[in-house]
């Protein structure tokens, strides 16, 4: 156990072999899982400094703030991360959908005897 990383007060992502780190968000009130995205260092700063979730998109590689096209910002409300600091949990408000489909959470599909089921 690394004792400086897991259980101090030091700030030190582990981040994967790509230099990105998991990170998980819901809404700060209701708990609801809205989306897994992904932050590299830049994305880290950027979110602590301006408040607003940035991410790394692996599809386009290049760094995004959430809603810098749609409007659908989300707003960073606590940000934590996990004992061995390899992954983020962000706690958000959402000023629209979280999902690039409209949804308000990407996890709007259950897997249900092998095929998809819509929560409408």
């Amino acid at each position: 156990m690394d004792q400086d990383r897991e259980t101090g007060s030091l700030l030190d992502p582990k981040y994967d072999a790509a230099g990105l780190i998991t990170a998980v968000v819901t809404d700060h009130v209701s708990g609801e899982l809205l989306m897994v995205a992904h932050m590299n260092a830049e994305a880290m700063e950027r979110t602590t400094a301006t408040g607003e979730a940035h991410f790394w998109s692996r599809s386009r590689g290049r760094l995004w703030r959430k809603g810098e096209t749609s409007g659908n910002v989300l707003r960073v409300e606590e940000m934590r991360i996990d004992c061995d600091q390899d992954a983020l949990w962000l706690r958000v408000t959402a000023t629209g959908p979280a999902c690039h489909t409209g949804k308000r959470s990407c996890f709007y599909r259950r897997i249900e005897q092998g095929r998809l089921q819509r929560d409408e």
